[in-house]
């Protein structure tokens, strides 16, 4: 027995006219917001307000930013913005940079024996220490 296997499932369908449903209402929200400001405000406080909607509503309609739609990079920013961002700091307590000798091995990195608790995996820990310490030989390098 034989299934047809859908194609092309990603693209999504054309219903008005050149444009996805998605796209139809953002420009008519768009269209729809400047019209009320319009009518609601007098024309020289509504033109400033008018401007950024029209951009708005236009981007999120045609800009695609690497191939994605402009909605997932504004949500992606959004997420960022108001998601909980790990700081690192560490002091630098010598004002001269040493040249590490290549024929010793770097002391000051089996010094390093604190690593914050990230997670409750202990592998996504065990990677981020892998990681702070590859930055401090880089670092020491430089």
């Amino acid at each position: 027995m034989q299934f047809q296997v859908p194609q092309f499932i990603d693209v999504e369908d054309k219903i008005f006219g050149p444009f996805t449903f998605k796209q139809f209402i953002y420009l008519i929200g768009g269209a729809g917001a400047s019209f009320a400001l319009y009518k609601l405000l007098p024309i020289y406080f509504s033109i400033p307000l008018i401007l950024p909607i029209v951009t708005l509503a236009l981007a999120l309609t045609f800009y695609k930013v690497n191939n994605r739609p402009f909605i997932a990079i504004m949500e992606s920013a959004f997420n960022y913005y108001i998601g909980a961002k790990l700081y690192i700091w560490k002091q630098n307590r010598t004002a001269k940079k040493k040249i590490p000798d290549a024929n010793k091995p770097d002391e000051s990195l089996s010094n390093f024996n604190y690593v914050p608790k990230l997670s409750n995996s202990k592998l996504k820990d065990l990677s981020w220490s892998l990681d702070v310490l590859d930055m401090e030989k880089k670092k020491k390098q430089d």
